[in-house]
Order: C-alpha cells, then sequence, then structure tokens
C-alpha cells in the first residue's frame, strides 16, 4: 500500500496498484530519479548480485511517467524471455511494450490524445518513446508549470541558444529528425531532438 501511494504522486492514481504489482511481481528496485537530461528512464538488467533496476525521472507528468514505466518494464519483459540476443526496440520489445500497455487503456487512464499518439507510435517500434515526435508533443500538452517553455524547432535557423547546463549553441539545418547545432564553448557539433527546451530572450 505505501508503495500505491508514492507512485500515485507521479502517474494516473489507477494505474499506480498495477506498477506496484509489478514491481513486487519482478522483484525489481525502482527509483524515482533526479532530471535526467539525456533520458527519461532507464532498465537495467540482473548483474552480479543486483537483480532488475529501473528508473524515471521524478519531473515527468503523469502520462510521460507512466509511459515511460510501461517502456522500461517492457525492456525488463524483453531480457527475461531473450536476454542480449534481440534488439533493444525490435518487435520482441515492441510487443511487450503492447500487452503491458493493455490493461491501462482497459483502465481508460490516458487522455484520448495520448492515447492515440500511442498507438501510433507503436506502429514505429525502431523509436523509443522520446524520440517519437508525435507522442513527444502529445504527452509534452500536459506539463505542469511550463507555458514559457520554447522548444528548439519553434526558433529560427541560426538563432543563439542556451540549453539548461549553460553552454550556448547556433542552430543548424535538420538533418533527419535531429538539429544540427554548433556550440559556441567547445566548436563541437550536437544534434538536438526538435522538442529539446532551450533559452533565447536571456541571449538578447
Amino acid at each position: 500500500m505505501e508503495n500505491v501511494k508514492l507512485l500515485q504522486k507521479y502517474m494516473p492514481e489507477q494505474a499506480a496498484p498495477l506498477i506496484a504489482k509489478w514491481i513486487d511481481y519482478f522483484q525489481c528496485e525502482f527509483k524515482i530519479s533526479k532530471t535526467r537530461i539525456t533520458k527519461l528512464g532507464d532498465y537495467r538488467h540482473p548483474y552480479q548480485n543486483k537483480g532488475h533496476r529501473i528508473s524515471v525521472n521524478f519531473n515527468l507528468n503523469h502520462y510521460s511517467f507512466l509511459v515511460t514505466t510501461v517502456h522500461e518494464f517492457a525492456h525488463l519483459l524483453t531480457w527475461n524471455d531473450f536476454k542480449n540476443k534481440v534488439k533493444p526496440h525490435g518487435n520482441e520489445w515492441k510487443k511487450n511494450f503492447q500487452r503491458m500497455m493493455v490493461p491501462f487503456f482497459d483502465l481508460g487512464v490516458f487522455p484520448a490524445d495520448v492515447h492515440k499518439a500511442i498507438d501510433h507510435y507503436m506502429a514505429n517500434p525502431a523509436a523509443s518513446s522520446c524520440s517519437d515526435l508525435h507522442l513527444a508533443r502529445a504527452l509534452k500538452k500536459y506539463d505542469v508549470n511550463k507555458i514559457d517553455t520554447l522548444h528548439l524547432e519553434q526558433i529560427p535557423l541560426n538563432t543563439i541558444f542556451k540549453i539548461k547546463d549553460g553552454r550556448r549553441f547556433t542552430k543548424g539545418e535538420r538533418i533527419r529528425k535531429r538539429y544540427r547545432c554548433v556550440c559556441l564553448d567547445d566548436k563541437r557539433i550536437y544534434l538536438f531532438n526538435p522538442l529539446a527546451e532551450v533559452f533565447v530572450n536571456e541571449l538578447n
């Protein structure tokens, strides 16, 4: 019950009991993590004396937190079935993600637009939830206290912007799914997700 109450602070309340059952059933160490710029969640398979480990960023909105949690549990189930013999986001992972998402669809925990975006996302098993722009946009609509957030895709080419760690970049052309940007601090080239949060006004 204690785990359920804690999880209800981070995801839709009706989803928490099932996630708590998964944690117990798989004997998984589940950690609510600090913000990580490069990932929303993480799965680590059993190694030496450690069992399954999953971590999810604490600052995600409730729907993003749940989608990320299911995403990582699908990795856990895929590892149990195939170990490292299959691709991380291959058909085996896709099928597990679909299976594990069904109960939450049945509970009706997602708004219609997020539900539709997840369906769309599942048509592309090679994409992770954070890199699928259709799903990412649907989920970001439910972020709180981010009305003034600016995303990289919203600013013009050649605009100078800053990211959370203070580094400054110039926005370049889009290469396939990401923008090619030059860091003004070390002159190196970095590829950014179009939905990366950026800061511009304070540089003007």
